[in-house]
This record gives C-alpha cells, structure tokens and sequence, in this order.
C-alpha cells in the first residue's frame, strides 16, 4: 500500500500531465508550436533551476559526462518536444494523448530489434493491441476529408523517440542524478528549440488574450517544473504498478478532459482506441503475479 503522501504526489502527477495535451491544444490556437515549446522548456528549466538551488541539490555534471547528456537531450527532449507538438497541433489532443503513449510499446519492439531482448507472449498482446489501436485511429482520420494522418505520423515519431531515449537512458551509464540529468538535459534542448523555433516560424506578438496566457502559465508552472518535481520525490520509491497505472491512466485523462477544456468531442473510434493503449499498456507494464 503507498503512502497517502505519495499516494497524493501520483494522483497529482497524473492528472497534470493529462490535463497538459488539451491545455496545449489550446495554446495552439494563439501561439505557434515551436515557440510555445521552446518558451515553456525555458521557463520550466528556470523554475526547477531556481529549486533546486534554494534546496541545495547538487547539479554539477562531470565534463567527461557533457556528451552523453547532450546525446540523451536528442530524443528525450528536442525529439519528444518537437514531434508531440505538431501532433498536438494537427489532431484532437486526446487522440494525440492516445499515440504519444503507445512509446512504452515501442520501448519494447526497439528492444527485440536491436538489443536482442525477448518476445513475451505478454509482449505480443501489447504490440497487437496498440497496432489495432492505431490503425483504428488512422482509419477514421483517412475517413474524413478533414482528417490529419500527418498528425499521427508526427505522435508515433514523438512516441518512437520517447522510446529511443528511454533505451538510451538505460544503454548509457551516466554517473550524475536524476535531478542533474533532466536540467542538463533541458539546458541542452532549450537553445535547440530556440533555433528551430527562429528558423521556422515568425515571431510571436505576444498579445495573447488571458486564456492564452493561464494556458502558458500552466504550461510552464504545472507541465513542466510542478510535474517534475512531483516525480522526482515519489521516483525512486514508486513500486512498478504504480508507475504503470499512472502511464495508463494519462491518455484516459487526456481525453476525458479535452471536453471541457477545448471542447472536442470524443469519436467511438478514440474510446475503442484508448481501452486498446491500456490493454497494451498492462500487457507491456504489469508484472507478472508471483505464483503461490
């Protein structure tokens, strides 16, 4: 049983990066996606700069460790980040929700295809139920003269390169904490995102009405400094299925709350998809019961 506290600090968790895929939806719609990436990333580094400062948390990288934390920095921010927010940008958010958390499915696969890890039975259900999931997905988007399978492409990109990080993470020993790897790697993507964000797109005017700006607020507060914080406290001490669930449970969030945020009304096609990311998502993430 987990402690009320931390109990409390996952259910938190979760809820605020569900709650983020329709709050970025809604940015969208005053602020280009780029721009919005790179001046939420910014903001958030400077936030958890600032606390863990004040907390006295060492954040010193050895130099030696410089590389590998920019090589991290690729795929677990820059590619994450950028790829997610188009999709965002083209579909529903709680269809983006659903794609972007097919990544722990593709964590697996990357890790048959390359490093020769083993094919559960398990493994099999969650790779056929999130395949079903998407194609389904991407059935109703080619249904519709306004549909967006672009959109699609640029999640599975973002959840395939959420997915190369997390095997990077593990592949590459890298001596420094938690807490100095995700700033380094967040003081890595910033400038990265600033210049893409320069290259591709004008500059915004910044008068965004207030809706717009509690959504950035909340982007850069809650999304990225509030929610790592909370993760970085009940990390080390969350049991599997805890972690597990709480995965599973953002893209129900996502989508459920997509309603009342943006107003998206969700398809047949999205809930059948969602109910298949859990299955997939148990079958991949659960561990197995210990037999009696």
């Amino acid at each position: 049983m987990l402690p009320a506290r931390t109990l409390a600090a996952l259910v938190l968790l979760t809820l605020f990066w569900g709650m983020n895929w329709p709050i970025m939806k809604l940015s969208l719609r005053e602020m280009s996606p780029l721009y919005f990436r790179a001046l939420t990333v910014t903001g958030g580094l400077l936030l958890l700069l600032a606390w863990f400062r004040s907390r006295g948390v060492s954040l010193k990288v050895p130099r030696e460790q410089y590389g590998r934390v920019a090589l991290l920095a690729l795929p677990n921010i820059v590619g994450w980040y950028s790829f997610s927010i188009f999709g965002v940008q083209a579909l529903a958010s709680g269809r983006a929700a659903i794609l972007g958390f097919t990544m722990p499915i593709w964590t697996v696969l990357f890790g048959v295809l390359f490093f020769r890890e083993r094919m559960s039975p398990r493994l099999w259900i969650a790779t056929a139920c999130a395949a079903l999931a998407v194609l389904l997905l991407l059935w109703h988007e080619l249904g519709h003269l306004s549909g967006r399978p672009t959109g699609m492409l640029w999640m599975l990109a973002a959840a395939a390169s959420w997915a190369i990080g997390t095997l990077l993470l593990k592949r590459l020993p890298i001596a420094i904490s938690t807490e100095a790897l995700t700033v380094g790697m967040l003081i890595c993507a910033a400038p990265l995102l600033w210049l893409l964000a320069l290259a591709q797109e004008p500059l915004p005017s910044f008068d965004f009405s207030p809706q717009m700006w509690v959504a950035m607020i909340y982007g850069v507060v809650i999304a990225c400094a509030a929610a790592q914080l909370l993760w970085f406290s009940i990390a080390r001490s969350l049991p599997p299925v805890a972690s597990a669930l709480s995965v599973m449970m953002i893209p129900v969030i996502g989508l459920g709350s997509a309603m009342p945020i943006t107003g998206e009304q969700p398809h047949a096609q999205d809930l059948a998809a969602v109910v298949l990311i859990i299955a997939a998502l148990s079958a991949a993430l659960l561990p197995k019961r210990a037999r009696a």
